[in-house]
């Protein structure tokens, strides 16, 4: 053990400045027994630490290598397991528990002990010392010198740091000194013991020097002495001076500490009146209301402008007052408590006596407005007098009620509004309760009293009016729901003169539907909705200032029920009258407008539905007007009230418009023709041009293209299919010829109006046309050459059935003989009569309105041109060298043809 501490203490400890002090050799509790060794050590250098290093040989078990060290202060429990017992096994408390077993008893309690010492002479904390022995921790135990060297138990029981261990090395001035001392002696090397007597002999010859040189200097140390003494006694002196003079300042400091206690209570006490003053300034700067603000939130004049203005100004100082934050312990104050009080008072006294006055201007403005009604519509209302004409004299115009002095007069109190939101809700929502209930009763008077105007303006003279029930038996003007609801109510016998269809217009001629009245419906209804859009947008924009709603925008892409008809989704979201969950300000200004507004859109219907009685034309106007206005307040706001109201109504445009085109077609499928004479142009191929003529007028650069070509599609399909049907019933007309002229009509109507969508519908009518033109001509041709068609359909059979063309002429049915004899029965005179009756009976099938005699008959005579050369070429054939010819040429049909064209 002696070699291993000798060799860790070279090799690893000497080059940290480290001494090794105690060793003990270990294995770790309950694993493989892998020896390693703990050692303590100190470092030589102040100040002094003290550690304990692991220590173990490296893999290849040639040298020793440091593995991990702890300070001595780091550990906290040294568990020697068991005191009376002898047991190698310790455990050591440091971050964790370190269990380790010792190679024998005798090292782990030497280890402790040496542990032990250290902890008493360099550590201020102590270790805690469990299962350890009394006497241990007093005195190293007695061991044999197997079980401890010497040299160790030396090292570990001195203690001290200076001792010099007998292993220690020396320094490179002791080896100096040493080398000049052995090189004075010449036996120092090869008689040591002379050496060492000779250094015994020099050292007590230094004793004795050193003992002589002590007596020697007896005398000047009781000189020494003397001057200490004397020094003592000038001490002794300087502190009695010193007393007398802490007697006399003990008096000075009392005084000072009173004075400097006086001056701390002094510094204390103006802290307080600093800070006092800054909380009294704090509430009265915060919480004084003005003696003006008062007078004016108790007794202002609320009329006047700068009345309001004071008002609003005392009001926003006392919200300001109550609103204030206060530190904490002010609520406690009886004198905040006191102002609080009257601020309370205050602002209910201000609170109720501003409802009051706003509930009055309420009630003014409301009656002012009812009596210039009043006025307006007295004309409309005496009693037989026609309305028509009352309106022409008074030249009362179409045009609502302008709010937008009663809007700038309120608006004024704007800011008196939003401070009585803040403070009393209350009193708020009942304002808003009467200025709604207020509104919705003028308006809803205002708004029908101008639909009566328009109805009037739409129907135009009284008897008109009455055909369309907007008047009652007293001749006064009748209420717009009434009116309405007499025009839905139709007997059955009327409901096909009635209904929306183009074969039809109902019992009104074609005067009664000319354009000019078409376009005063268009212009009227424009101005209908004109006048709607800037009184809605007005009032919601007086809602939202007034009461202080915010209007947000909605968000891009937010589809409204008139954005969806084309989808098929035609549900209306909410119904006008209907009460709406208020979840939001936006939800809250939508509220108010449709309970203001809530007999707009039953109006509009009504108008609607009086513009599609008048003429079936008008839901194209109505489709085109209404979806330009939706489409506008959705670029304003898509959520709002005027948008989704508009959006409501456009759905029951839509709605009407779609009837019209199926009533169209449903009247194309009931169509019946006379039996006596001819067909001609249809009526519902015409009225489709004139349909399609009227709405590519009206939906010129319009929004809702797609709804027209939707309808034209199912339009043009309808008179395709009944075209053909009525040609399959036609007796008196061919079916060609019925087929051919309105299939023509068609084609030039879609080539005139140049509509995108009906491309290939224009193919397919010209096709049509040109094969049963094709079709009639050759059906037609068939009879004026009868005899000579059969003799060649029969020739033709028996090349067909195989004999050789030149052979047909051996047959005894088709020989030159019979050839001749056909030829000779169509004379060019027979002929000319045979084309002269032909062209009768084409005129006789043709109507005069589409104007295609000529061009029926040029293709006739190039039918019967192409038969005439189709004839010589079967003579040429098969009869070949026979010549046999007919007995007109092709000059002769062109003269026949142009000759009765010209005759007729």
């Amino acid at each position: 053990m002696t070699a291993i501490k000798h060799a860790l203490q070279r090799d690893i400890f000497t080059p940290n400045d480290e001494r090794l002090l105690s060793i003990v050799n270990v294995c770790k509790a309950g694993k493989k027994k892998k020896n390693c060794f703990l050692c303590a050590t100190v470092t030589t250098e102040r100040p002094v630490q003290v550690k304990m290093v692991k220590v173990k040989k490296s893999d290849k078990g040639d040298f020793y290598k440091r593995q991990i060290a702890w300070a001595l202060r780091d550990l906290a429990v040294v568990d020697a397991k068991d005191a009376i017992k002898e047991n190698p096994e310790f455990d050591l408390h440091f971050e964790k528990i370190y269990k380790w077993v010792a190679s024998s008893t005798a090292e782990k309690n030497a280890f402790i002990s040496c542990i032990w010492k250290l902890n008493q002479r360099y550590l201020r904390k102590k270790i805690d010392f469990v299962n350890v022995s009394s006497q241990l921790l007093e005195e190293l135990p007695k061991v044999t010198e197997e079980s401890v060297p010497s040299g160790e138990n030396q090292s570990v029981t001195g203690g001290d740091e200076e001792v010099v261990d007998v292993y220690q090395e020396l320094n490179a001035r002791e080896e100096q000194d040493i080398e000049i001392m052995m090189e004075g002696c010449e036996c120092a090397i090869s008689n040591a013991e002379a050496f060492a007597e000779r250094l015994s002999r020099e050292l007590q010859v230094l004793d004795g020097a050193n003992i002589q040189s002590i007596m020697a200097s007896e005398k000047q140390v009781n000189i020494l002495m003397k001057l200490l003494d004397e020094a003592l006694k000038e001490v002794d002196q300087i502190e009695l001076k010193l007393s007398s003079y802490e007697e006399m300042l003990q008096s000075v400091k009392e005084q000072m500490d009173q004075i400097s206690e006086s001056n701390h209570l002094i510094h204390l006490s103006n802290t307080n009146n600093v800070k006092l003053l800054s909380e009294i300034e704090f509430l009265v700067n915060h919480m004084d209301l003005a003696k003006g603000h008062i007078k004016a939130l108790q007794e202002g004049d609320l009329a006047s402008s700068r009345g309001i203005e004071a008002c609003t100004n005392a009001a926003d100082a006392l919200l300001q007052c109550m609103n204030v934050a206060l530190r904490p312990g002010h609520d406690m104050l009886l004198a905040v408590k006191q102002q609080q009080q009257r601020f309370s008072d205050l602002r209910e006294h201000f609170a109720r006596r501003l409802a009051s006055h706003l509930n009055n201007v309420f009630v003014q403005q409301f009656t002012q407005a009812l009596l210039q009604l009043y006025n307006r519509s007295y004309f409309l209302s005496v009693p037989g007098h026609d309305q028509s004409s009352t309106l022409a004299q008074h030249s009362v115009e179409l045009a609502l009620p302008n709010h937008h002095p009663f809007h700038r007069d309120l608006l004024r109190y704007a800011k008196l509004m939003e401070w009585l939101k803040s403070t009393d809700y209350g009193k708020y929502e009942g304002l808003t309760k009467n200025y709604m209930d207020y509104l919705s009763r003028l308006y809803e008077r205002e708004i029908k009293d101008f639909f009566e105007v328009a109805k009037i303006k739409m129907t135009g003279t009284t008897k008109e009016s009455k055909k369309f029930g907007l008047h009652g038996s007293s001749g006064k003007l009748t209420g717009s729901t009434s009116s309405l609801n007499k025009l839905s109510v139709q007997s059955s016998g009327n409901r096909r003169s009635q209904s929306s269809s183009l074969l039809d217009m109902g019992n009104m001629s074609a005067s009664d539907l000319d354009v000019a009245d078409r376009t005063k419906f268009d212009k009227i209804f424009e101005q209908v909705l004109s006048e709607l859009e800037p009184l809605c947008l007005a009032e919601q924009d007086f809602i939202s200032k007034f009461f202080k709603l915010q209007q947000h925008q909605s968000m891009p892409g937010t589809m409204t029920e008139a954005e969806d008809i084309d989808g098929g989704t035609l549900s209306r979201q909410h119904n006008a009258g209907a009460p709406l969950p208020v979840s939001s300000e936006k939800d809250m200004i939508r509220q108010m407008m449709i309970k203001i507004f809530r007999c707009i859109e039953p109006e509009l219907n009504n108008l609607i539905a009086l513009g599609d009685k008048i003429d079936s034309f008008n839901s194209l106007y109505m489709l085109v007007k209404m979806s330009h206005h939706v489409w506008t307040a959705q670029n304003v706001d898509p959520a709002s009230f005027l948008s989704t109201t508009l959006g409501n109504v456009l759905v029951t445009v839509k709605r009407n418009f779609d009837k019209c085109i199926s009533n169209q077609i449903r009247q194309m499928e009931e169509v019946k023709i006379s039996k006596k004479s001819k067909v001609g142009i249809l009526p519902f191929v015409a009225e489709f041009e004139e349909f399609a003529g009227l709405a590519e007028s009206i939906f010129k650069n319009a929004e809702r293209r797609g709804d027209l070509d939707k309808a034209y599609t199912k339009l043009i399909r309808g008179v395709f299919v009944n075209v053909e049907k009525v040609a399959n019933e036609s007796q008196k007309t061919p079916r060609d010829v019925v087929m051919m002229e309105n299939f023509h009509h068609i084609f030039a109507t879609l080539s005139r109006l140049k509509i995108s969508c009906l491309e290939a519908e224009k193919k397919e009518a010209k096709q049509k046309y040109t094969d049963h033109l094709q079709s009639y001509v050759i059906y037609s041709l068939g009879q004026p050459l009868e005899k000579l068609n059969h003799f060649f359909e029969g020739v033709e059979a028996r090349v067909a059935q195989g004999i050789r063309e030149e052979e047909v002429s051996y047959q005894l049915a088709f020989n030159k003989q019979e050839l001749r004899k056909v030829i000779k029965e169509y004379p060019g005179k027979e002929v000319k009569k045979g084309l002269d009756n032909l062209y009768k009976k084409v005129d006789k099938h043709l109507c005069e309105e589409e104007n295609l005699l000529q061009v029926v008959w040029h293709s006739m005579q190039d039918e019967f041109i192409r038969q005439y050369k189709h004839f010589e070429g079967l003579i040429a054939r098969c009869y070949p060298g026979s010549g046999v010819t007919m007995e007109f040429t092709i000059q002769d049909i062109l003269d026949y043809c142009s000759s009765i064209a010209q005759s007729h």
